[in-house]
């Protein structure tokens, strides 16, 4: 009665049976699925699990003897997970891999992008890995391709030991957890790939953090001792070390001396300093005669010098020597040693490097006040030697400060990735001691500039009203914190100027900060303009604590600030002595009226000047930039200058590869360097502008040698003088019509 048909078509026992196993393999199908789903969610970070989990229900749901996963690498197939396959069939392999053609299944569903199978691999004439077979026994094969952005990255096979196709539903399974287990490998890539980005951003903050202590220590201190044994320290700590040492080399003897020590015993620094380590029997010496570092990554199987055998005798077992130039000239050398044998990385030994100058220049700037101490019996020779200190160090500094203070903006605008509070509050740091620094290494160099009679003056006309307001605007936020008002009075008749609009926002910033700094909490600072004739006159009138008589005159001399305040007063005692001098080049003069206990009125005019108007500039297509510069801060903060802006930037280390890079690409704009390897930025300069081809390509100067005269006689559309900040960058290449206005964050130049 049970097998027998009901009428009107009821469904049999057999359809019935066949619908229950249908059922039910559905149902184990979801179950999978459902299975591979939830592992993928509970164990994103560990792959094992997920790939385990999808390689067993593959081989289940298919009724297949064997499955496994491989992951495609340099054109190979190299196996990750399997079940079903014996320790000889995995050995065989491992060590057999499968290319990515014709002659396997998995070759096949790579190089088609489809699911896949051989129903008899014996009786398949394109079968070629006969060897596999034989060792393995399986003759029904099924595969998937892993596909990530239709990009193959590896592949899901099944198979049967005996001949016995699978059917569609088989297929559909693979094709499924192929799927899923490509989403399971590409999400453990984009985990790895963020926790290598963080673990980057953190190793570059602990480079800049070094680098702004380093800094500090050169221009705050001239203990020499103490800013090598700064520098020891960080070049230890980032290059993964155990010790470190830094030398001097006394030139006339040929040897050189220990100066610095980090983690190093007392009685190994007493021998070390008692070795005559010797420029041509030492490889500290050697280090510095071929100006590259050298490395001994095992003492115990070196030869060994005086220098080295201390080293050993001491339980060092590796040590990398890093040579300290200044203009081909050896200052000394820097070494870093470790208590096991190992190689050194490049990367490493690139960082050591940068201590290296570092190093090199904290000795120069000794050496430099060892001499002024010799000669300050005599007060003018003793000035003369002061200033070419002080003008030798600004633009030595210009180099790293412009690493410090362009890798601390990137950072901290989140251009490679997000950083915590404490990484934000760390960086804020750096970039305002990086700021103050920049402060004080301008205006040494502006007063030397004056003082040669080499500063240029830019006239542009402009509204005075809006350049006194946006001065203000910065002060008072500082003032409101001491209960003082800063307010702006300019006369009807003021209008529009011509005079150099950055020069003379300098002067007004400074009396006005000056006004701020030595008024009382509850007092007031007010600036006024008005016009008589043909001059313009501005005051800056405090009620502040005055002046008195006698340092009326004194104020105005270099590194003075007068009997107005504590001798712990912030400032570097150059501005007013500035001011004077570019208000004098303005064709203007400036006074001094003041009470003391009532208050100060610094004054200055400015004589008219006739206005020339000049063309705007030509604006050229976005396209590429080529970065011509050897040093790597600066390139990587250039690069990273650019990398919104849509430029295709191609970068050169040296002078001559620039060129073949120039005429090789034909950029929209050249970023020049001049202090470069074999041809000087000069050369490559007048190269462009004499060559038919690069002629009209626009070419701006980026360099510590601040020469604008000289760049713009040879044809520079622009120059800039480092450090150098992302939004002088990029208006530079809107005002050469590189980028148009209307990229994002940059401003077009003044019309």
């Amino acid at each position: 009665m049970a097998d027998r048909a009901p009428a009107g078509g009821a469904v049999t026992a057999v359809e019935h049976e066949r619908l229950r196993r249908d059922f039910t393999a559905l149902t184990d199908q979801f179950a999978a699925a459902n299975e591979v789903l939830s592992a993928i969610g509970r164990s994103a970070g560990d792959p094992d699990r997920v790939l385990t989990t999808i390689v067993e229900s593959a081989r289940r749901l298919c009724r297949s003897q064997a499955a496994h996963l491989y992951l495609l690498e340099n054109g190979f197939y190299r196996l990750i997970k399997a079940v079903g396959l014996s320790e000889e069939s995995i050995r065989f392999i491992t060590e057999h891999p499968m290319p990515i053609d014709r002659q396997t299944l998995i070759g096949r569903v790579g190089l088609d992008h489809t699911t896949q199978q051989i129903a008899d691999v014996l009786a398949d004439p394109d079968f070629g890995r006969q060897d596999l077979q034989r060792v393995t026994g399986f003759r029904t094969t099924m595969g998937a391709p892993m596909l990530v952005d239709d990009e193959v990255v590896g592949a899901l096979t099944v198979w049967r030991n005996v001949v016995s196709p699978f059917d569609d539903r088989e297929q559909a399974i693979v094709t499924a957890f192929a799927g899923q287990a490509a989403m399971a490998v590409n999400g453990v890539k984009l985990v790895r790939q963020l926790e290598a980005r963080g673990a980057e951003l953190a190793r570059k903050v602990g480079q800049l953090e070094a680098l702004r202590e380093v800094g500090e220590a050169v221009n705050s201190s001239l203990d020499v001792a103490n800013v090598l044994s700064t520098i020891a320290k960080h070049a230890v700590r980032l290059s993964s070390t155990d010790g470190g040492s830094i030398m001097e080399y006394a030139d006339d003897e040929c040897c050189f001396l220990v100066r610095g020590v980090y983690r190093t015993e007392p009685s190994v620094v007493e021998r070390l300093r008692a070795t005559r380590i010797h420029l041509d029997e030492t490889l500290v010496g050697r280090a510095a005669k071929l100006g590259r570092p050298l490395v001994l990554a095992d003492l115990g199987a070196a030869d060994l010098d005086p220098h080295l055998q201390v080293l050993y005798d001491a339980g060092w077992r590796s040590v990398a020597a890093v040579p300290m130039l200044r203009e081909g000239q050896i200052v000394g050398a820097l070494v870093v040693r470790r208590k096991q044998p190992g190689e050194f990385s490049e990367e490493s030994l690139a960082l050591l490097e940068m201590f290296a100058d570092q190093s090199a220049l904290a000795l120069l700037n000794a050496q430099l006040y060892r001499e002024l101490e010799e000669r300050s019996a005599e007060l003018e020779v003793a000035s003369r030697h002061k200033s070419e200190f002080l003008a030798s160090m600004s633009h030595e500094l210009r180099t790293p400060l412009n690493a410090v203070l362009g890798f601390s903006e990137v950072l901290l605008e989140q251009m490679f990735g997000e950083v915590n509070e404490r990484q934000e509050e760390y960086l804020r740091d750096i970039h305002g001691s990086g700021k103050h620094l920049l402060e004080l290494l301008n205006e040494i160099l502006d007063l030397s500039k004056v003082e040669a009679g080499r500063m240029e003056l830019a006239y542009s006309t402009f509204e005075l009203h809006a350049l006194l307001d946006n001065t203000a605007s910065m002060l008072r936020e500082r003032a409101a914190l001491h209960g003082i008002d800063v307010s702006v009075e300019v006369g009807p008749d003021v209008g529009t100027v011509y005079a150099d609009e950055l020069r003379l926002k300098q002067v007004v910033l400074n009396l006005m900060t000056n006004a701020v700094k030595f008024t009382r909490d509850g007092g007031s600072v007010v600036v006024r303009a008005s016009r008589t004739g043909s001059e313009i006159e501005i005051t800056v009138t405090d009620t502040g604590i005055g002046v008195p008589l006698g340092d009326r005159e004194r104020i105005f001399e270099s590194f003075q600030q007068g009997g107005r305040g504590p001798s712990q007063e912030e400032g570097t005692g150059l501005g007013l002595t500035l001011s004077r001098r570019i208000v004098e080049l303005l064709g203007g003069k400036m006074w001094l009226e003041s009470e003391v206990g009532v208050g100060s009125t610094f004054g200055f005019s400015l004589r008219s000047r006739e206005v020339v108007d000049r063309p705007g500039p030509t604006r050229r297509p976005v396209g590429a930039v080529v970065v011509i510069e050897d040093d790597r801060p600066s390139l990587d903060l250039m690069t990273a200058y650019l990398a919104g802006a849509d430029l295709q930037v191609t970068t050169a280390g040296d002078g001559q590869t620039g060129l073949d890079a120039v005429r090789r690409v034909r950029p929209a704009a050249v970023l020049l360097d001049i202090r470069l390897p074999g041809i000087d930025g000069w050369a490559v300069l007048q190269a462009l502008k004499t060559e038919p081809e690069t002629r009209r390509i626009p070419v701006i100067v980026v360099s510590i040698v601040d020469e604008q005269a000289r760049g713009a006689a040879l044809g520079a559309a622009a120059y800039l003088v480092k450090p150098v900040s992302r939004d002088a960058l990029l208006n530079a290449l809107v005002a050469t019509g590189v980028l148009g206005s209307a990229e994002p964050g940059i401003e077009g130049p003044p019309s």
